[in-house]
């Protein structure tokens, strides 16, 4: 089990690094024991919803219609079905690196597939479908609070905060991470050998 009060103070710790002349972020990392990267099966893939926002991530919407239009009205980009022709392997590559999430229509979902999935699958961006009448702020404010965390190796680096917020705040979201980590392995707590946090800048300080 994670040590919550230790986390904090790991967090607390952390923000005393040397002031820098740009936002930090606040970052986790977590190491893992005993687990064979090499069966597919054990890869860590998951989305995870955090308790506190703490940036605001790059979304893109694949829509056509009403959808379309309130995706625009928020501020969102937004790609129609006659963009999506001609978008080729280099242009998909620039969207992958420049977005953060993808949303899209549900029927649009195929042809995403055929013309994006070998760019943006193995990079875990797949787009999540969703219906016409979905409400966009409530999309948005979901993702705004999401953290992918993607590893085939045995140590995995996640950002959780910036040095703007809270100790408290940034540990919640740590915490509720490493407990989704823990869950996705099979050997539970057993396979993590230690968590850490660190500003950007700043040297890592162990989780006691």
């Amino acid at each position: 089990m994670i040590d919550e009060g230790g986390l904090e103070e790991a967090v607390k710790e952390a923000l005393r690094s040397k002031q820098r002349n740009f936002l930090e972020s606040v970052d986790l990392t977590i190491a893992l024991r005993d687990v064979d990267m090499n069966q597919p099966k054990n890869r860590i893939n998951l989305d995870v919803v955090v308790p506190h926002k703490f940036r605001e991530p790059k979304i893109l919407v694949f829509a056509s219609g009403e959808l379309a239009f309130r995706a625009k009205q928020a501020g969102l980009e937004v790609i129609t079905p006659e963009e999506l022709k001609d978008i080729d392997k280099k242009k998909a590559r620039e969207l992958a690196k420049n977005f953060d999430f993808f949303i899209a229509e549900p029927t649009l979902m195929p042809q995403i597939g055929r013309t994006l999935g070998t760019i943006l699958g193995p990079r875990g961006k797949m787009p999540t479908p969703v219906p016409p009448n979905a409400d966009i702020s409530q999309i948005i404010s979901r993702l705004e609070k999401t953290v992918r965390v993607r590893t085939r190796a045995l140590t995995l680096h996640v950002k959780i905060g910036n040095k703007n917020m809270p100790p408290s705040q940034i540990a919640e979201n740590a915490a509720v991470i490493v407990k989704r980590v823990a869950s996705a392995l099979e050997g539970g707590w057993n396979n993590i050998a230690a968590v850490y946090v660190k500003t950007t800048m700043g040297h890592a300080v162990r989780v006691q």
